[in-house]
């Protein structure tokens, strides 16, 4: 039986999400998954990069008693999570093979002393007898599973060792489970489940959305150029530019080293050391850009990743949410950018021709949903969200290359489709892209006019247009099936779909890119803060500080603050140690750790720029994003027609937890005064006269007095009510109630 989530009073964690951490208040669906380790109800919690997971159970860990074990695929993903908790003075530390033989007895010291509130360890290490018997006689709070995508076989980075794991139940047969991941389809959360042995697990699945990226799709021409305009649109920022094949990565980083970008490779065909040294550097910020397969990604914790750049498509939607999104973990705006080509889906489909198990057929059915993705022109976010099962409006998101109007729609498409079929055709389909794109564009090549192409009927129809765009259109044509490449040598075939197009039968679509280059990424934060050129100054002095801090250090720069802390920091230039503590990620440890080195540096930038330290205004709330949240604004319409929170929750397929925290947004941005239909009128009363009667405005004094029997929630929608109340008997004393 689920437990009843209300009854967990969250607020009273307030003070150490604010002391630890410099947070006023969580996330949407944070709250849930803290309140499901509290209370002991297994969970799986799948929430975007960028959401909060980590805090869902490590801010739990502190609150209770005893020591909380997160298991963890990577060793720098557990080292870089431990340094940032240290720093945060929270006691952690992990058990991992890279350890000393001091530095691992220190560790066993503190578990057995009880010192440590977390315990990362790998799935190997935790499956280990002396370790499991060393846990076995320590009071643990609970059990977290991080990346639980790694446990199913259908998940798009499955390990072996992670299947283990399904002795946990065995082996910590008291403590409750939970699973958490920021991609998985219906299929891989039933897998999870099912492998962990979670019982009766609260899933709570956050909103996919990630409103603070901008997705573009792009037919790979001149990939070199197109992959130098995007690097040119953010100079000095970190980004990530992922290929297929290990050899594309070489040659790639090559050519990016030797035009003057700091950019260092990373794949499996790399030594250990040179993998770890790389990741190191781009984590350390001593480098830019990381050239990689998708071998990497996984153990980056850098939070200020500003661009993506996929060379070549994914081999599936899960694969394309987990590499784009890690840019932007931030929440401050970032770019994703996919250049494509019909040969990358005939490639990921070639490693699978010779299987035919339904692991396979379940790939090959992935490489088909992202090829779809790519070729097609539908609002990227919508897409994206409606893979995984959730709404988004219609209204164009504006933040993607189709709803920015990126592409234009060729004049009779259809006419210049049914001209390179048919160019196809007079090859006797024994040629390849390129030579057909030379016969229809009229070229002189030798090739050519030695086969005596040149006396072809289709020879020079398309001579009027460019012969990349001949070559973009033939690969359109693949990609919409009207074309195959075959062969060792890949040359064309018409399908039957194409012999149909040819015939005059079908019509089909063809996009051309507009002539104007790309704008640049939204430069505001996900909050809307927009900084002046001086602030922007102030800000990457700030930058400049953080990295000569973090090399004294010998820590990444954001685990010394986040790219979010420095730009508030920068608006707001508080001037004292006490007004540090207001900064968002600044908690009472990092202000006494970094208070007089930190204002120094504040200060010089400020003067730098002409800027006064505590003039600026106060940071803009919080709570608005940039581009509306689609599940809000659904959520908000719903409560205009009066339908109650779990009607809500089962339209749009979020918990009535987040939904509850849309109502209460809807209630402060309508003024509803009126209690119908979400609050009983006699409880409203209640807790109004409790209220009243105690003075109260924290709410867990009114719980108490109420014996525990209104859920928190409640109390929150009440108070919300009544000072909207308060409100308009200023305006006007004798209104009724909205």
């Amino acid at each position: 039986m689920l437990t009843p989530l209300d009854s967990v009073p969250i607020d009273s964690l307030t003070p150490l999400l604010k002391r630890y951490w410099g947070y006023e208040a969580l996330l949407p669906n944070q709250a849930e998954a803290i309140a499901c380790a509290m209370t002991g109800q297994d969970s799986l919690v799948i929430l975007p990069t960028g959401g909060g997971k980590s805090l869902g159970y490590q801010l739990p860990a502190i609150a209770k008693d005893g020591m909380a074990i997160v298991v963890s695929p990577l060793l720098s993903l557990m080292q870089d999570q431990v340094q940032a908790l240290v720093g945060n003075g929270i006691p952690a530390a992990t058990l991992n093979s890279n350890l000393t033989s001091d530095e691992r007895r220190q560790v066993v010291e503190q578990i057995r002393t009880g010192h440590l509130k977390l315990l990362y360890v790998s799935p190997e290490r935790l499956a280990a007898p002396d370790i499991r018997s060393l846990l076995a006689s320590t009071p643990l709070s609970f059990i977290a599973i991080d990346e639980a995508h790694c446990i199913s076989q259908w998940g798009h980075e499955f390990r072996p060792d992670y299947r283990n794991l399904g002795q946990l139940r065995e082996w910590f047969p008291d403590l409750s489970l939970h699973a958490f991941t920021a991609t998985a389809t219906d299929e891989v959360r039933a897998d999870i489940i099912r492998a962990l042995g979670l019982r009766e697990p609260r899933v709570i699945v956050g909103d996919f959305d990630r409103p603070n990226l901008t997705y573009r799709v792009q037919q790979r021409r001149d990939l070199l150029a197109q992959i130098r305009s995007v690097l040119d649109r953010h100079p000095g920022e970190a980004g990530i530019l992922y290929c297929i094949r290990r050899a594309d990565v070489d040659s790639l980083c090559a050519a990016l080293v030797k035009l003057g970008y700091r950019a260092l490779p990373y794949h499996a065909g790399l030594g250990a050391d040179e993998r770890r040294t790389n990741q190191a550097a781009f984590s350390r910020e001593e480098t830019d850009l990381i050239v990689a397969t998708v071998a990497f990604g996984m153990g980056i914790d850098r939070s200020n990743v500003r661009f993506v750049i996929h060379a070549g498509m994914p081999k599936s939607i899960e694969n394309y949410q987990q590499e784009a999104g890690r840019a932007g973990r931030d929440r401050l705006a970032a770019e994703c950018i996919l250049f494509h080509s019909a040969q990358d889906a005939m490639t990921w489909r070639s490693m699978y021709k010779e299987a035919t198990g339904e692991f396979e057929r379940s790939a090959i059915a992935k490489i088909e949903e992202m090829s779809r993705f790519c070729r097609t022109l539908t609002c990227r976010h919508r897409f994206l969200v409606q893979y995984f099962g959730q709404a988004f409006p219609e209204a164009p998101c504006g933040a993607c290359d189709v709803c920015l109007a990126e592409h234009a729609s060729l004049p009779d498409a259809t006419t210049v489709a049914r001209k390179i079929l048919s160019g196809v055709a007079r090859v006797q389909e024994r040629y390849g892209a390129r030579h057909v794109a030379e016969v229809l564009k009229g070229a002189k090549s030798q090739k050519l006019l030695q086969a005596g192409h040149d006396r072809l009927s289709t020879y020079g129809l398309l001579a009027e247009h460019q012969l990349n765009d001949i070559l973009d259109w033939i690969d359109q044509l693949i990609g919409h099936g009207h074309l195959v490449r075959a062969g060792d040598y890949p040359v064309l075939q018409l399908t039957p779909s194409g012999r149909t197009v040819m015939r005059g039968e079908l019509d089909v679509v063809l996009t051309v890119p507009k002539a104007a280059s790309a704008p640049r990424a939204n430069r505001r934060t996900f909050e809307g803060a927009e900084l002046s050129a001086g602030e922007e100054a102030l800000f990457q002095h700030l930058r400049a500080w953080r990295r000569e801090l973090a090399q004294e250090r010998g820590v990444p720069p954001y685990l010394i603050l986040g790219d979010v802390s420095l730009r508030e920091l920068a608006l707001t230039r508080p001037a004292t140690v006490e007004a540090l503590r207001g900064v968002r990620g600044i908690g009472e440890v990092k202000a006494r750790d970094l208070g007089d080195r930190l204002l120094s540096a504040l200060q010089a930038g400020a003067a730098e720029q002409g800027l006064a330290l505590g003039a600026a205004p106060e940071a803009p709330s919080r709570t608005t994003p940039e581009r509306p949240n689609a599940t809000r604004e659904t959520a908000f319409a719903a409560f205009a027609e009066g339908r109650s929170i779990a009607e809500v929750a089962a339209a749009t397929g979020r918990s009535p937890g987040t939904i509850e925290g849309y109502l209460l947004d809807f209630i402060g941005h309508t003024g509803r005064t009126d209690p119908a239909p979400w609050l009983d009128a006699d409880r409203y009363r209640a807790i109004l006269e409790t209220a009243e009667s105690l003075q109260a405005e924290r709410l867990k004094p009114i719980f108490e007095a109420l014996h525990g029997e209104v859920p928190y929630g409640n109390i929150r929608l009440a108070m919300a009510l009544r000072a909207n109340q308060a409100k308009e008997s200023v305006l006007d004393p004798l209104a009724p109630p909205r």
